[in-house]
C-alpha cells in the first residue's frame, strides 16, 4: 500500500487564481502586458478587483513594472489605479523599516495621497482608489481629519458598499494599533457585521477585529503575561460571534468553491473557529479551504503552516 502523502499547506498569495498568478510573475520581469489585460478582463467585478489589485501592488512595489506601464500608456486609468496602490505599498514598506507611521516623511504620504485621488478622476466608478486612501490613512501620524476619512468612506462604499478590503482597512484605522480602541473597532466591526447582507463575507470583521486585539495585546505586553488571554479566543461572547459569522456567512454562500478573495477572511474566521474549540465549524471550515492557507492570522499565534496543519489534522480533515 502506498503511503500517504504528507499534507503540505498552499500559502499561494494568488489563492488559485491562476490568471492573477500569471500576471504577478509577468511583473517580477518587468513586463506590464498581462497586468493590462488581466484588469481589462476582470472588468467591474469590484471584489476580484480589489483582490487582483492589492496583490498586484505588493508585487510591482519592488519592480518598474507600473512606471513602464504608465510611461506607456499615461491615459490608462488601470495603470493609475495600480500605480496608486503601488505607492502605497512602497510607503508602507518604508514605515516597517522606520517603524511605522512616525518616520515617514509627510510629503511623501500627501504623495500617495494625491496618486489615489488622480486615479479615482481617472477611474471613477471604480472604488480601489478609496480602498487605496483607507489604506493610508493609517500612516499619518495623528490621522486623518474625521471630515475626509468620512469622505473617503462614503465614496468607497458609494461604489462597493459591501467592499470587504475597504472595510478591513477601517476596522484597522479604528484599532488600538493605530488611530482608535479596542471598544471603537469592535463597536465598528459589530455594526457593519449586523447590516451586511446574508452571504457577505462581512460578518468576519468581528474575528478579524479579535485577532487585532490579540495581536496588539501580545505585542505590548512583551513577554509578560496578560490576566485572561489565555480565554480570549474562548469565552461565551467570542464563541457567540463565530457561529454568528458561520450563520450569517457559511450558511448563505453560494455552494461551491471559495471564490480567491475570499480566502483570506475564511483564514479568519477558520483560525478563530479552531481556538475557540468549535470542532464541527472548523472541520467544515477547512474542508471549504483545501490546502489554501493564509499567513495571517495564523502567524499571530505561532508557526503558519505548523498550526494549520496540525489542527486539520486533529480535525481529521482529510480533503
Amino acid at each position: 500500500m502506498a503511503a500517504r502523502r504528507r499534507f503540505v499547506p498552499d500559502f499561494d498569495p494568488a489563492y488559485g487564481d491562476g490568471a492573477l498568478s500569471d500576471a504577478l510573475d509577468d511583473i517580477v520581469i518587468g513586463r506590464w502586458q498581462g497586468v493590462r489585460d488581466l484588469l481589462r478582463d476582470t472588468g467591474d467585478d469590484w471584489g476580484l478587483r480589489t483582490h487582483r489589485i492589492r496583490l498586484l501592488a505588493h508585487a510591482a512595489a519592488g519592480s518598474s513594472a507600473t512606471g513602464i506601464w504608465r510611461a506607456a500608456e499615461p491615459a490608462s486609468p488601470d495603470a493609475a489605479v495600480l500605480a496608486a496602490a503601488t505607492e502605497v505599498v512602497r510607503v508602507f514598506h518604508r514605515a516597517i523599516a522606520a517603524g511605522r507611521g512616525g518616520g515617514v516623511d509627510r510629503d511623501r504620504l500627501d504623495l500617495a495621497v494625491r496618486a489615489c485621488l488622480h486615479a479615482a478622476d481617472l477611474h471613477p466608478a471604480d472604488p480601489m482608489p478609496w480602498v487605496s486612501l483607507l489604506t493610508v490613512a493609517r500612516l499619518y501620524e495623528d490621522g486623518v481629519p474625521r471630515r475626509e476619512l468620512r469622505r473617503w468612506w462614503d465614496e468607497m462604499r458609494g461604489r462597493d458598499p459591501y467592499n470587504v478590503e475597504g472595510h478591513v482597512q477601517l476596522l484597522r484605522y479604528h484599532s488600538a494599533r493605530w488611530h482608535g480602541t479596542h471598544g471603537r473597532m469592535y463597536d465598528f466591526a459589530r455594526d457593519v457585521a449586523g447590516a451586511s447582507p446574508p452571504g457577505s463575507p462581512l460578518p468576519v470583521l468581528v474575528q478579524i477585529a479579535r485577532a487585532e486585539e490579540y495581536r496588539h495585546v501580545f505585542d505590548t505586553a512583551q513577554g509578560r503575561v496578560v490576566r485572561g488571554l489565555d480565554q480570549h479566543w474562548k469565552h461565551e461572547l467570542a464563541v457567540v460571534e463565530i457561529r454568528r459569522t458561520w450563520d450569517r456567512w457559511i450558511l448563505w454562500r453560494a455552494d461551491g468553491p471559495v471564490a480567491p478573495q475570499e480566502i483570506g477572511e475564511l483564514n479568519y474566521l477558520t483560525h478563530a473557529a479552531c481556538h475557540a474549540g468549535l470542532r464541527q465549524e472548523a472541520r467544515g471550515l477547512f474542508q471549504l479551504l483545501g490546502t489554501r492557507a493564509a499567513h495571517l492570522p495564523w502567524t499571530y499565534t505561532g508557526d503558519a503552516a505548523e498550526q494549520f496543519t496540525r489542527w486539520r489534522t486533529q480535525l481529521g480533515v482529510t480533503s
